[in-house]
């Protein structure tokens, strides 16, 4: 957060830069994307697998409703609201809000993913056919849009009841549509239960693990195995989920957390539209099988690996150095000091680009969609959207930090030229 120039914190205002295109997205944004979940999951069903269909193939009104697919959803949110109050891990303090406080949060998500893991394969000892969440795919990403706009209804409303030092300074715009878009609230909570936080790493992030595990057993069903790409597609994203989870404590200093009000933009992303386009790829390959050399298996894993290494050192770097400048992995990294009191690494990772934890995050991306071979376009719209995704957030980054520090961040942008490929952007 910013002073002024009379020392003053900022308060909430009107004025707020919108971001998203403003009004016009915060209308958009909420009809396309959920159309575009539902097309993806069609498109990946059908036996051409094409983004470029037209008339695209969407499904009828009666595919979109299974009873089954509400309960398992409403199921699913229920136990991972039980196991986040469960006296499980530790509790982690957030960073200072702006009314100086600072609020606690469990760091038990890892708990949770071993906890499942060991429900899953208890349910599928005793038969049952988790092959069935292909047929579901469908129903339960209908169920999960429609709870995303009826809960960001909700925390809209509430916003209305807090104080104006618990609303996000980017979400009072005075819009409503654009306020129920990017959310009002910074930390939405029912007693000590964070909303926000909740929803971030719990019950969609662990959703798409289980959602790739009921697309392998039904690749099981259909040939009687699971096919190479389908365990390389598994193996990856399980790691990325379990690392995000074991590292936990981390997002208390991401953006989401600290900067973004929880709304519709969050809501959506984290219930449905994680759990139902980034695994794609496995989804893709029951009806589209490929077969996978153990040479370009190989290259496919090491490729996973660089990503991942990449990833885990560079943000791991950040984290300590946020957390405890003085640490003797961080201490000796040089750093420009800014008129925050706050200083910026120009060395480690973050002297080699100003995101390099995004390089880790693209090339683990690519490495996901891979085993689906190159006959189809759609197993790579994930690493297409998230190129875009994460140049537009890093774009947002650039902007509050130049905000933020002023000269130094032009000092800093010298130092290290490149925004997330080394000599390339």
């Amino acid at each position: 957060m910013k002073p002024n120039s009379q020392g003053l914190k900022q308060r909430p205002s009107h004025d707020t830069e919108r971001e998203f295109g403003g009004t016009l997205g915060a209308l958009c944004i909420p009809i396309l994307l959920p159309l575009t979940v539902m097309f993806l999951i069609c498109a990946s069903r059908s036996p051409e697998a094409s983004l470029l269909q037209w008339p695209p193939a969407l499904p009828s009104t009666d595919q979109l409703w299974d009873p089954l697919a509400l309960v398992l959803l409403l199921g699913w949110i229920s136990l991972h609201a039980l196991l986040y109050v469960l006296p499980l891990g530790k509790l982690s303090e957030g960073l200072v809000l702006r009314n100086g406080t600072r609020l606690k949060y469990p760091i038990n998500g890892f708990h949770s993913l071993c906890i499942s893991g060991v429900l899953l394969m208890l349910l599928l000892g005793l038969g049952a056919p988790l092959g069935s969440l292909f047929e579901l795919l469908l129903p339960l990403a209908a169920c999960a849009i429609a709870g995303s706009y009826l809960f960001s209804l909700y925390l809209y409303i509430r916003s209305f009841w807090v104080p104006s030092h618990a609303l996000a300074l980017g979400g009072n715009t005075g819009n409503p549509l654009y306020d129920f878009f990017i959310g009002r609230e910074l930390n939405p909570r029912i007693g000590n239960f964070d909303l926000k936080y909740f929803c971030e790493l719990r019950p969609g992030l662990i959703g798409w693990v289980v959602i790739n595990l009921g697309m392998l057993m039904k690749e099981v069903e259909l040939r009687g195995s699971p096919s190479l790409a389908m365990i390389l597609v598994n193996s990856f994203q399980l790691l990325y989920v379990a690392d995000a989870l074991w590292n936990e404590e981390a997002v208390l200093t991401t953006m989401d957390i600290v900067h973004d009000g929880f709304g519709f933009m969050l809501v959506f992303g984290d219930l449905a539209w994680v759990p139902f386009t980034y695994g794609m790829q496995a989804a893709f390959l029951v009806v589209h099988p490929q077969a996978l050399s153990s040479l370009g298996a190989a290259a496919i894993i090491a490729l996973n690996g660089i990503g991942y290494y990449v990833f885990r050192k560079s943000n791991s770097q950040k984290n300590q150095f946020r957390r405890d400048p003085t640490h003797p992995s961080v201490a000796r990294l040089e750093t420009i000091a800014t008129a925050t009191g706050k200083r910026l690494l120009v060395s480690g990772w973050w002297g080699l680009v100003r995101h390099p934890n995004y390089l880790g995050d693209l090339l683990m991306a690519l490495a996901w969609s891979l085993p689906c071979g190159f006959s189809h376009l759609l197993p790579y719209f994930y690493v297409i959207y998230f190129a875009v995704l994460l140049i537009h957030r890093e774009d947002r980054d650039e902007r509050q930090c130049r905000a933020k520090y002023g000269l130094a961040w032009d000092t800093y942008c010298q130092r290290v030229p490149y925004r997330i490929f080394p000599y390339v952007y």
